[in-house]
Parts: C-alpha cells; sequence; structure tokens
C-alpha cells in the first residue's frame, strides 16, 4: 500500500510539473516582445539602472561596413499623425544605417498608415508596425541584417523589434523610459522622437499585450477593430526633411 501511495505521489508530481513548465513556454511564447524585452521587463523592477554604457569607438560603425546602396550619413525627419496626436522622429543614418534605410523605405511606401500601436507597455515600450493589410505586410516581411549598437535606449528612441539575430522587418517600438539593457541585447537606436512625446505618452494602454500578433498578420486591421477597438493608430507617416 505504501508503495503503491508512493507511485502515485511521484506521478502527481510529475504531472503538475509537465503541466506547470509547459503553461511557462506558452506564456512566454504568447507575449510577442522582442526578443531579450520579455525577460527584461520582469527582471527591471528587481534590477538596479545600469549606467550608461562607454560609447563605441568612432570607427565602430566602419567596422561593420553598410550594404553597398544604403546611406551611412545624413539625416531625415518624420511626422506621425495619429489618434493620440503628432509627434516627429529625427533619424540619424550613422547611428544605425541599415535600419534607418529600411525604415525610410517603409515610410514612403505607406507602409506605417493605419498601423495600430498593439502593443502599449507603460514605462517600457510602445510598439507598432504590423500593417493593416496582410498583403502589404507580407509585402515587407523580409528581414534586414544588424547594425551594431552606437546609440542607448533612452526615453523617446526609436528602434526595430525583434526575434533574434538579423530579424529585422517593419516592427518597432519606442521607449518611454531609459531601457539601457537593451543595448547589450543588440537593439540598434536609428532616431529619436524629437516633438510631440507627451503625445506618444498618450498613447491607449488599455489593452497592454493582449492582442496577437499571428493575428495582426493574418487578419489585419479587421481583427484589431473587431476586438480592440480603442487601440490609437498612425493615421499618416510622411518624411517633411532630409539631408545629405
Amino acid at each position: 500500500m505504501f508503495r503503491k501511495l508512493r507511485l502515485f505521489t511521484f506521478w502527481l508530481y510529475a504531472g503538475l510539473s509537465v503541466g506547470l513548465f509547459a503553461g511557462c513556454a506558452e506564456e512566454q511564447s504568447s507575449t510577442g516582445l522582442p526578443p531579450g524585452l520579455g525577460e527584461f521587463e520582469k527582471q527591471k523592477k528587481a534590477l538596479e539602472t545600469p549606467p550608461p554604457p562607454s560609447p563605441p569607438p568612432a570607427d565602430t560603425a566602419a567596422a561593420t561596413p553598410a550594404p553597398e546602396g544604403v546611406p551611412v550619413s545624413g539625416r531625415f525627419r518624420v511626422k506621425f499623425e495619429t489618434t493620440a496626436g503628432d509627434f516627429e522622429v529625427d533619424v540619424d543614418r550613422s547611428w544605425a544605417p541599415i535600419g534607418a534605410q529600411r525604415f525610410h523605405e517603409l515610410v514612403k511606401d505607406q507602409f506605417y498608415d493605419g498601423c495600430r500601436f498593439f502593443r502599449v507597455v507603460p514605462n517600457f515600450v510602445a510598439q507598432f508596425g504590423i500593417n493593416g493589410d496582410p498583403g502589404k505586410h507580407r509585402k515587407w516581411n523580409r528581414q534586414i541584417s544588424d547594425d551594431p549598437v552606437i546609440k542607448s535606449n533612452v526615453r523617446g528612441t526609436l528602434c526595430f523589434a525583434t526575434s533574434g539575430p538579423n530579424t529585422r522587418t517593419s516592427q518597432l517600438f519606442i521607449n518611454f523610459n531609459d531601457n539601457l539593457n537593451l543595448d547589450k541585447m543588440g537593439f540598434a537606436v536609428f532616431g529619436s522622437v524629437v516633438e510631440g512625446m507627451h503625445n506618444v505618452d498618450g498613447i491607449n494602454p488599455q489593452y497592454g499585450e493582449d492582442p496577437n500578433q499571428q493575428m495582426i498578420e493574418e487578419m489585419g486591421n479587421q481583427y484589431l477593430q473587431q476586438n480592440f477597438p480603442e487601440l490609437d493608430f498612425i493615421k499618416k507617416a510622411s518624411i517633411v526633411s532630409e539631408t545629405e
């Protein structure tokens, strides 16, 4: 009888362990945060904010040449007209040439027009960049190489989200706070909000991380309008100035 009880206890414990492991895996895969962001978010309250990293050598960008045809200098400014109010982003190509060029191409193609801010985590990031038209999203679902990290992920900076090394496509996030741990994870900032940051702060956070990225990619804004009708969105994104 005691032997049977021990066996029953063992299998009960094993079953619970498997169930808990599966639940953790599902939770991690459903967060949709760029790799490293989910873990950072869990730990950020328990960790002291590290000091800003030392600036890299001046020739860091030159050590990783951008592909042919990608400008490595110059600036341009993009105005976002949104339901939360307008803001403008200044892009310095030298910070992350490959990312800056992809962003330039996306804006020129009006990719961000109609895009929802589908993940808004207060005191962390506002994320967007899945086009409301699944066909147009597929057009730009092409990965680009990574840039070296030149500038830190401080409040107001703009950066591509990723799903691992060399996987940037179209998704972006704006840092609400100084998220300096992201620098060590390879998130290369390419621009910063220079006007209207108070409007970025006002982006609706009501749905948190509930919208499912795979459903957005498959169904576009139809899915979001049906299930998350109060999401703020970009009415228009356009280049308003450019210098070489």
